[in-house]
């Protein structure tokens, strides 16, 4: 499976009790980590939650990839994070609005620089949304159904 791809995979019955087994322990104990030579470690409490939402995502089903903040994308893997075609993440990219480098003839790009272009991308979407929806509500138009097939009458 490539980088970026929201396919989730099946998860059998088996795999899912296992996974909230190990959700659940992690829960009511405090989590240790045991090294192959026996070494006890407690983990500290950020990565205990960090465990335990990672585990939360995959009992939901969603999909998750660890990456380096530094790790470099193609422009392809970003326009597939994105869900772009990456004939117009490289027109934002020679806009300006994402940061880029070279390698040799090729675009790079950090992936914490797609990730931070997406929130915010997805914040003035979701604002947008916000305002639309309060500006239909405001008027009462809120809920109603238009008719699109009569609209020409």
């Amino acid at each position: 499976m490539a980088l970026g791809e929201t396919s989730i995979p099946d998860i059998s019955f088996k795999e899912h009790r296992e996974i909230s087994d190990i959700y659940a322990r992690l829960r009511e104990a405090e989590a240790k980590l045991i090294g192959s030579d026996g070494k006890t470690e407690v983990l500290p409490n950020n990565l205990y939650s960090f465990l335990l939402r990672l585990l939360a995502d995959l009992r939901a089903g969603h999909a998750v990839t660890i990456l380096q903040n530094r790790h470099e994308l193609t422009t392809a893997e970003a326009a597939k994070i994105l869900g772009l075609s990456r004939q117009f993440l490289v027109q934002l990219l020679e806009k300006g609005e994402i940061p880029f480098h070279m390698a040799g003839t090729h675009r790079r790009l950090y992936v914490r620089d797609v990730l931070v272009y997406k929130s915010k991308r997805d914040m003035e979407r979701r604002k947008t949304l916000d305002n639309l929806a309060r500006r239909e509500f405001e008027e009462g138009v809120y809920g109603q159904v238009p008719d699109d097939f009569h609209a020409g009458r």
